[in-house]
């Protein structure tokens, strides 16, 4: 077998041992389970979700939004989601305010009473997304976390915190966010439009 070939099934390995140590604790399957449902009952209600995260973590809060408000498996109503960020207004707000505030001027400005803030950060330690959940809090949003490693400073102040174990490179962690944000929505869908509401 050739070096390569070694690597690529190595890192599918380890992909897959964080994978199957993620999902053997039941305690990270029901904080999905009632991080859809929390979600569900802020859209019902006539709230909507806002995501953010950086670099990676932003590619996926954009995913997260656009399969609400587009479409993910199945045709279906569009539902309210935005991700934060819009390049003007981090552009305008880091240079103004400094790059800590442009997920927590963008949630100021958004969010309201009993939306959800979904945070995205694979260390849990993102200044600007843990400034981001404080205001959010503040404003009387949820807040459900997508971390890694132990959750860092997230881990007690969101009201959720979805967390991978994993203390090496945040890619890992961020495989498997993505099949967590996958889940969500789908689970959301499924609780808000039946296959008999379905276009």
């Amino acid at each position: 077998m050739s070096d390569n070939a070694s690597q690529i099934l190595a890192n599918f390995n380890e992909a897959a041992q964080v994978s199957q140590r993620f999902i053997s604790s039941e305690q990270n399957i029901e904080s999905i389970e009632r991080a859809a449902a929390l979600m569900a009952e802020a859209i019902a209600g006539g709230g909507k979700i806002i995501s953010c995260g950086n670099g990676g973590s932003m590619c996926d809060a954009m995913h997260f939004a656009e399969e609400l408000s587009g479409r993910f498996r199945n045709d279906r109503r569009a539902l309210p989601a935005i991700a934060a960020s819009d390049a003007s207004h981090l552009t305008c707000t880091a240079n103004d305010y400094g790059f800590e505030n442009v997920f927590s001027r963008f949630v100021e400005a958004l969010g309201r009473k009993g939306d959800v803030l979904l945070a995205i950060s694979a260390s849990g330690n993102s200044a600007n997304v843990v400034k981001a959940v404080e205001i959010a809090k503040l404003q009387g949003l949820h807040v459900v976390g997508l971390t890694g490693r132990g959750g860092g400073l997230m881990y007690s102040i969101c009201d959720l915190n979805i967390c991978v174990l994993h203390d090496g490179y945040a890619d890992r962690v961020q495989e498997v966010h993505i099949k967590i944000i996958h889940t969500l929505i789908q689970l959301i869908e499924q609780r808000l439009c039946p296959k008999e509401d379905r276009m």
